[in-house]
């Protein structure tokens, strides 16, 4: 048996399917790139058949990542598998991933079919998949309460058929840790090909033991675990990939097996998909949390003080998190930012100094000293703004009082042109909405609107978050400043810009459509 677990990360697949709106091509490239320098085995780019931007993402990281392997799901039908083999082909390396239910409930209630009649499917959408590539991977989709002679008899089958791996979902969360390891164990024991392909998990996290019947999982054989940045997925989330990396790492006495993750990439590939997601990462979470280093009794403190090790079983070094102790202002060069951005991990291909450190100037003249979280939060927004925006913010000002309407005047560049706007609202973000709708006449409805504090102290950056429904879409902006109503117009702003391009590429589809239609 191999003594590496093979890392399967699903962050672009099972954990977007739980955002509020979709990433961009963009916004996915930058996640699978940090998972790529992270060092994952297989990463799962999206579900190809279920829109055009998803098989443009697969695509496209596809093209880009070279030293993991890119994956592709689909069900076990033809147009889905189809949909794969065209998005990957680009690909040095690629898999097909397909996947059926197999439990009882899932296969008479979802399917409403027989169990021999799932299993031909499961057979044939594996033969068909080998057509494209000899990387095929097979879920049992539900296996957890899935009837183990069935089990058996569906894992043998598509094994035969030519599924090189065979994946073993917990896909409810519904087993508890000895139960799921004596699930992989039995599989062991009673299918008599099972040497020919690696047992792979994927588990959720409904009972909060995801990471947990992964190990066991491990314990009894299984040889690659399937899991998401910072846990999330659908419901309660996946497992977890920094833990089950650490734990790996940390406790090799107790396992035959590691990974080839650098965990000095985990802390800030976790910060680069929370923030892209907008899915903030809770203070105690293992690994990657802010106290998961933090030590407040008094007894911890000195312990530490003495020696880390008491307190401490593994340091924030060993995960890529240094201190925070250097702070920068306007009179700091270009060399010191990039050397910080390459402390802190990134690489020269992650942003682009000049942009980086224009930002990084307007930012120290505001509120004097800037520190890694402040570079870290100006990256992400310089990355969402790289694409060529069709609409800029060129002016804003907004008045309010307690005894006084709110009003916002904008200038707005579109295209070539400038265009001036005014409006009242019921407080200074609403007036400036108004303003900016009145001159874009776009039917957007706003979905969801928040404010955070992305940095520290009472200079923090805001951080501004709108999800926008427009034509049946959710789009997701967000909007970076000191100031609470520039950050809320600029996430508006990148929303607009958003819908704009959807627009253009459904024209062009259109115009495409109409020419075919001549022609023919």
């Amino acid at each position: 048996m191999s003594d590496r677990v093979i890392i399967f990360d699903t962050t672009l697949r099972d954990g977007e399917q739980a955002l509020s709106a979709s990433l961009s091509v963009r916004e996915k490239l930058q996640i699978a790139l940090a998972l790529e320098r992270l060092g994952v085995d297989v990463m799962e780019a999206g579900f190809p058949v279920s829109s055009p931007g998803d098989f443009e993402s697969v695509q496209t990281i596809a093209k880009n990542v070279k030293n993991s392997i890119v994956c592709g799901l689909a069900r076990a039908v033809e147009k889905d598998i189809d949909a794969c083999a065209q998005s990957l082909k680009v690909a040095d390396q690629f898999r097909i991933h397909t996947f059926i239910s197999t439990s009882t409930i899932h296969v008479e209630q979802k399917l409403k079919r027989s169990f021999d009649d799932v299993l031909a499917m499961g057979v044939n959408a594996v033969k068909y998949a080998r057509k494209f590539t000899d990387d095929v991977e097979f879920s049992c989709e539900d296996a957890g309460r899935t009837p183990i002679d069935n089990l058996c008899r569906m894992v043998e089958a598509a094994i035969k058929a030519g599924a090189r791996t065979i994946n073993i979902p917990d896909t409810v969360g519904y087993t508890i840790p000895s139960e799921f390891g004596g699930i992989i164990q039995t599989l062991f024991n009673r299918v008599p090909n099972i040497d020919q392909a690696t047992i792979s998990v994927h588990c959720h996290n409904d009972l909060g033991l995801a990471v947990s019947n992964s190990i066991a999982a491990v314990q009894a054989g299984a040889r690659q675990i399937e899991c998401t940045i910072n846990g999330i997925g659908e419901r309660a989330g996946n497992c977890s990939l920094e833990e089950v990396a650490m734990i790996l790492n940390t406790r090799s006495d107790m396992f035959s097996a590691n990974s080839r993750i650098n965990t000095k990439e985990i802390y800030h590939t976790s910060r680069l998909v929370s923030q892209l997601c907008n899915m903030p990462v809770q203070p105690n979470k293992a690994i990657v949390g802010a106290n998961a280093f933090s030590h407040s009794s008094g007894i911890h403190q000195d312990g530490v003080l003495k020696a880390k090790n008491t307190y401490e079983i593994i340091t924030p070094e060993s995960i890529g998190k240094s201190t925070n102790d250097l702070n920068m202002t306007s009179r700091s060069g270009r060399h010191v930012i990039k050397h910080r951005m390459q402390q802190m991990g990134y690489t020269d291909q992650d942003f682009n100094l000049d942009e980086l450190y224009a930002s990084f100037l307007k930012l120290a003249d505001r509120k004097g000293q800037v520190f890694d979280y402040d570079l870290e939060a100006l990256l992400y927004f310089n990355n969402q703004q790289m694409d060529k925006q069709h609409y800029q913010l060129g002016y804003l000002a907004a008045v309010s009082g307690t005894d006084e309407t709110a009003t916002a005047g904008v200038k707005l560049k579109v295209g070539d042109d400038i265009i001036s706007g005014s409006a009242l609202g019921n407080g200074p973000v609403d007036a400036t909405y108004r303003a900016l709708l009145d001159i874009v006449e776009m039917d957007l409805d706003i979905k969801d609107y928040v404010i955070s504090a992305k940095t520290g102290g009472e200079d923090a950056q805001a951080q501004a978050d709108i999800v926008v429904e427009y034509k049946g879409q959710k789009f997701r902006g967000f909007g970076l400043s000191t100031d609470i109503v520039e950050a809320s117009a600029q996430a508006l702003i990148n929303v607009m810009n958003l819908a704009y391009r959807a627009d253009q590429i459904e024209l062009q589809k259109q115009a495409k459509q109409n020419e075919q239609a001549t022609q023919n």
